[in-house]
């Protein structure tokens, strides 16, 4: 999967000269935590910072709610958010892989990376897309099982899954390979009548099965 399939698009964006105020109203209105500070080129609109619902908690005293319907006048409700946004800028392309967007995130432990195509901004990915992407992963209509088993180095888990769910006509949903504590183990969601039979054949197989979760 890549960040196109999964970033929003109708991305809404402030200026460098627009209030915090003004970004705490829009952000309250769309019901969002981040919004890209964007300046106007030739070829779109270039992101030029990103400012949080967090940077404008931090811009206000502590006993003002600035995402409140009527905030009382301060000296910090004129300040713009060029003077709060955060930069240099981290983002990624429409086509970069879903996990080295999610990577870059964990790792610059940052909630949202504007997606930009030719210096234009064409997208926001965020967490919450993360996560939805990540659900839909193991998702499945009808009645199926989610099976984790250990798998050795090296081993061509995808062929062997393949092969078994073809034997008990059963309908791999998805499949995922990792490691934990370095452990190897696979993930695979399956589909069919005949899930007891595939793992059957997993066990028999010398696999462990490290856990069964059944769906109706």
């Amino acid at each position: 999967m890549i960040v196109n399939m999964w970033m929003t698009r109708e991305v809404v964006t402030v200026r460098p000269q627009t209030t915090v105020v003004e970004a705490a109203e829009l952000m309250s209105r769309h019901h969002i935590r981040r919004l890209p500070v964007v300046e106007p080129f030739e070829n779109g609109l270039q992101a030029i910072g990103i400012v949080s619902a967090r940077d404008i908690l931090h811009a206000f005293p502590p006993d003002v709610n600035p995402f409140a319907i009527t905030v009382s006048p301060t000296s910090a409700g004129a300040t713009t958010v060029a003077h709060i946004m955060s930069g240099p800028l981290e983002t990624v392309g429409p086509e970069t892989p879903l996990e080295t967007a999610a990577e870059r995130m964990a790792e610059k432990k940052i909630g949202a990376l504007p997606v930009v195509q030719g210096g234009k901004l064409v997208g926001l990915i965020t967490e919450s897309d993360i996560f939805r992407a990540f659900i839909s992963f193991f998702s499945a209509p009808g009645c199926s099982a989610r099976i984790t088993f250990d798998i050795s180095a090296g081993e061509d888990v995808f062929g062997w899954i393949n092969r078994a769910a073809r034997r008990r006509k059963l309908r791999i949903v998805s499949l995922i390979s990792a490691s934990h504590e370095n452990v190897p183990a696979a993930v695979v969601r399956v589909a069919g009548e005949r899930v007891d039979e595939f793992l059957e054949d997993l066990w028999s197989s010398g696999h462990r099965v490290f856990s069964v979760l059944r769906y109706p």
